[in-house]
């Protein structure tokens, strides 16, 4: 049984940014929870769409997953036990400044597919950027992975929620280092 989620954030940095920051898979670790310890296992980056106005400098070197690319990363999803899962993701379309989409090859969904969409908005005056991430998703084990379809709600719901606290902050610094290039 297909599952949905979804999550929004309105963040005052410009689309080109945060579009380069989610774009480079070097910066999962960042965003998911300090206790699931994620860490990037494998990495095999296809080049994005050459579209030299609206690469950042350091997405023209080489620093974006486009579509074919595949990320391997494992992560603990339980903070009290050791054992570490493996996830490999592939990014299936991208389009630059405004969406791109990775689908689950091995991991622990049956099915899982994630787009991630940014654009441009402007609140209370102020130039920024709508992060929307839309997720669909299947447990496995059929009618038995139903049962563990709540706890994985509730992850994702806190793992966006921490994300959420923490992204202003990580792209105030890519800001800063975007400012230096």
């Amino acid at each position: 049984m297909s599952q949905r989620f979804e999550s929004r954030q309105w963040v005052p940095f410009p689309v080109e940014l945060v579009f380069a920051f989610f774009a480079d898979p070097r910066n999962l670790p960042k965003l998911m929870p300090p206790r699931m310890e994620t860490r990037i296992e494998d990495l095999r980056l296809a080049s994005p769409p050459a579209d030299a106005s609206s690469m950042p400098l350091r997405i023209a070197e080489g620093f974006a997953a486009g579509a074919g690319s595949e990320i391997t990363v494992s992560f603990r999803p339980l903070g009290w036990m050791p054992k570490r899962a493996s996830w490999l993701a592939r990014i299936v379309a991208f389009e630059w400044n405004s969406y791109f989409c990775d689908e689950q090859v091995r991991g622990p969904f049956a099915r899982f597919s994630h787009r991630h969409e940014m654009h441009a908005e402007r609140q209370d005056g102020i130039e920024g950027t709508l992060v929307s991430d839309e997720i669909e998703y299947a447990m496995p084990f059929g009618i038995l992975g139903l049962l563990g379809s709540a706890y994985a709600r509730r992850q994702m719901e806190e793992s966006f929620a921490d994300r959420q606290r923490r992204l202003l902050r990580l792209l105030a610094l890519e800001a800063r280092v975007a400012a230096t290039i």
